[in-house]
């Protein structure tokens, strides 16, 4: 998918520190990396290209994942049977942001439709048991002009809790909470990168992430969408 192999080049150097471990069985869990993220990212956008948007979209999300329209859906349900457009969506991730046991990142890019039309997508992305990535919240909005790619990915990774050794803390095994449209949120299992999102009746949102710097938790997106138009 463009989003992907659109500035590959300048994303060699990170995608570099991608072992064969994180190809063929995932990456190892307890540790950020952020290039792990990035690959999830590129094979998400080449599957979309290869088999069609939405039936990558289905393939990459978690059980539990979200997406908005404008309100809160479950993911997997609003997708199921949803036939591909004839022309996928391109785009290409321009920042991640990794939790300090990499069990939870976020990306942010730009994406490129039909007859020019052009935005930004965020995409909240978990950690799976056997350490591969799949997303469980992805949002993109329309933008009056396209973004210009950067030359690198940014990346940034959470300061680590004290002490902190490499091992994973269990997830909860507490049930998932009913789905709620207007208001979700979600942690790592380290508690270093957050995420918090709200929905108005209208429509309108706001999604926040938070990762830890410095002893505290420090806003890193602060995304307000309005409403959509009548």
């Amino acid at each position: 998918m463009t989003r992907a192999l659109m500035g590959l080049a300048a994303l060699s150097l990170c995608l570099s520190a991608t072992s064969t471990q994180a190809q063929n069985r995932g990456p190892a869990r307890g540790y950020a990396n952020p290039s792990a993220v990035v690959a999830a990212e590129i094979a998400f956008a080449k599957l979309a290209q290869e088999k069609g948007q939405w039936t990558a979209f289905r393939a990459t999300a978690t059980k539990d994942a979200i997406m908005f329209v404008p309100q809160i859906v479950a993911a997997q349900a609003w997708l199921k049977g949803k036939a591909d457009p004839a022309r996928t969506v391109t785009w290409q991730p321009h920042q991640v942001w990794s939790s300090c046991d990499g069990s939870l990142a976020v990306t942010r890019g730009a994406w490129q439709g039909e007859n020019d039309t052009a935005g930004y997508f965020t995409t909240v992305w978990q950690q799976q048991k056997d350490g591969r990535y799949k997303w469980v919240v992805d949002m993109g909005e329309p933008l009056p002009m396209a973004l210009d790619a950067p030359e690198m990915i940014n990346a940034k990774v959470a300061d680590c809790p004290p002490g902190y050794r490499g091992k994973p803390p269990k997830a909860s095994k507490a049930p998932a909470a009913p789905l709620d449209p207007f208001k979700r949120g979600g942690k790592s299992l380290d508690g270093t990168l957050a995420w918090d999102v709200a929905v108005e009746t209208d429509g309108a949102r706001r999604f926040v992430v938070a990762m830890a710097s410095a002893g505290q938790m420090v806003t890193v997106q602060d995304l307000q969408v309005e409403a959509p138009a009548k």
